[in-house]
This record gives C-alpha cells, structure tokens and sequence, in this order.
C-alpha cells in the first residue's frame, strides 16, 4: 500500500523534496486536487487522471504539479481544504467527487473548477447547462439514477430469489438524494427497500447489525469514496453474514465483492485529467460541454458466487467485462 508521504510525493507534492526541485516546482502551476475520500483509496485513479494530463502536455514533476488535499473521509473537512487552495490562488481545481464539487463552489466564483459528480450537475446547481455550463465549473457526470436501477436489475438476475434488499448511503454525500430514485425501481421489480445510513466505519457495523435484524435477501451498497475506502470492511462482513452484495466500482469486487457495475474509473479519470489539461492550456470551464460517462463495466467474483452458492447465468456471464475465478 502506498503510504501517504509517497503518495504525494508521487503527485508532485513539495513535502521531502530537495530545495531545487522546490525551486523548480514553483515554477509550475499547481493543481489543486480536492477529494473527500483517502489518498490511498485514490491511487489508481489518480495515475489515470496523470495520464489524462499528459496527454495535453502536462507531465507531473516536469512541467506541471498537484497539490493533492483529502478529507480522509470526513466531509466537513473540505470546506476549509478547499479555501485553502484558493488561497494558494491555484490555476485550476479538480474536484474528484461531488462532496468537493460543492465545496469547491462554494469557496471560489473565478477559479476555474473541473469535477467528477455522480448526479446531474444541473440539477444539482453546479451549472447552468451540460452543453454551456457557464460560470467556473464543468466536468465529467454518470447517469446514476439509471445506473443504479441497472445495478439492482443486475442484482436481481444473479440472486432472483431476491424480495428484499438493503441500501446502504452515506448521508453526508450530497449525492446521496439520488439514491431514493432507486426506490421506484424496485417497486417496479417487486422488490422491498430497506434503506441504512452510515457516514463512519462504526456506522457501518451499526448499519449491518439493522440489516441482520431486518433479514435482507440482498445487499446495495451506494457509491461512496468512505465505501470505497472501506471496501474490505465491507466485503467482509458480507461475506460473513452470506449476503449476496453489489457494489458501485470494481475495486470491491476485486478484494472478494460477489458483483460490480460503475463507470470505468480509468476512462473517468483519465477524461478527468484531459479537461483540467485543457484549463491550464487556457480554455474556459464556460466553454467546454459536461462529458457524460458513457464507459460502464460489470465485474462479477465467480468465486465468491460459489461460497454463496449462488449459480451465475449464462446471461451475466456473456454481458460481464471481466469474471473473476
């Protein structure tokens, strides 16, 4: 694992670096990474995010640095991480998540601000317009209402013995809202929600001990970076508890999650990099249109299919990007 030291360091940060890559390093603009989940949650995604970078020129530690903040998982964290970099007067913001996407908003009006949001960041107030943002801010945004309607059918196909279903969500995710447009959806398949909210790791066992009282057939776990960042400590106790789960990113399914459905976090992030490149290169966040993430991939755990005994049909297996034996 990457410890935190390295890990900015590896971004281009000025911590234990000698005086003339200081000197150099402040001839560089600086972009201000702001991101409410763990650094080293964060990793892979940021390597994707530098090479979306570089394809507009812009090498880390040559000709360009970041100056990467997290809030660790602690929301209330960003509002002061994100004046911060305004008070460094950083050239451009690249807000990985919704919860930074508001703080980042809220703290400046002129810097430019690309982001990452799971929702319409038109209805969320973020802008104007997908196709003329107007103001500072643009970015990249996943369809997640759809999403998540596709990630329960999805669950639905692999344990049909399902009636009811736990949620689990965040409620300190601005994002969160979003999730109660999967309750129509599961009306619709005939399924009952049963709906938990969990913003610490204690929370999350508090959350589970509900769902083991309350006897679901399945489980939904909400895309969250405090999730991500806790994907083993949920997968685990999952698994423990033979709950047939499903997940936002491939990254749970990859440390023993049965299922995942997302966008592609590397061609998220790397879209992600090409935008702030853009920035820098002087184009206005006014002008360029909100991409919509049109990358998804299904990773299905066959192994932890077989602990659960649960049998994956030849349907899934044929639609899935990757099955994990």
């Amino acid at each position: 694992m990457i410890r935190r030291r390295e890990f900015i360091t590896l971004l281009g940060g000025a911590a234990g670096w000698p005086l003339a890559a200081r000197a150099q390093q402040a001839t560089m603009p600086v972009i201000g990474f702001l991101h409410s989940g763990s650094a080293d949650a964060m990793a892979g995604r940021l390597s994707a995010f530098r090479e979306g970078l570089k394809e507009t020129g812009h090498v880390v530690g040559e000709n360009v640095a970041i100056d990467y903040r997290s809030a660790e998982n602690k929301n209330d964290r960003l509002a002061e991480l994100a004046a911060d970099l305004v008070r460094r007067r950083v050239p451009v913001i690249a807000a990985g998540n919704t919860a930074s996407a508001f703080a980042a908003k809220a703290a400046t009006t002129t810097i430019p601000i690309v982001f990452v949001v799971l929702d319409d960041p038109v209805r969320l107030g973020l802008v104007a317009s997908l196709a003329r943002p107007g103001g500072n801010m643009t970015g990249i945004n996943f369809l997640s209402a759809e999403l998540a309607a596709k990630r329960l059918e999805l669950l639905r196909t692999l344990v049909p013995r399902a009636a009811r279903v736990g949620v689990l969500v965040n409620p300190t995710n601005p994002a969160a809202e979003t999730i109660r447009e999967l309750i129509p959806a599961a009306h619709a398949m005939g399924l009952q929600i049963v709906i938990c909210n969990a913003s610490t790791s204690r929370e999350i066992d508090a959350a589970f001990a509900t769902f083991l009282r309350e006897r679901p057939d399945a489980l939904f776990v909400s895309p969250d970076p405090l999730f991500t960042s806790r994907r083993i400590q949920l997968v685990n106790t999952a698994a423990r508890h033979a709950i047939p789960a499903t997940f936002s990113h491939r990254e749970f399914a990859e440390v023993g999650g049965l299922m995942s459905y997302g966008p592609n976090q590397t061609n998220t992030f790397r879209q992600f990099g090409v935008y702030t490149g853009r920035i820098l290169k002087g184009t206005k966040p006014a002008d360029l249109p909100v991409v919509q993430s049109i990358k998804f991939e299904l990773i299905i755990n066959a192994q932890t299919a077989r602990m659960l005994g649960l049998t994956v049909p030849p349907t899934l297996l044929s639609v899935a990007d990757e099955v994990i034996e």
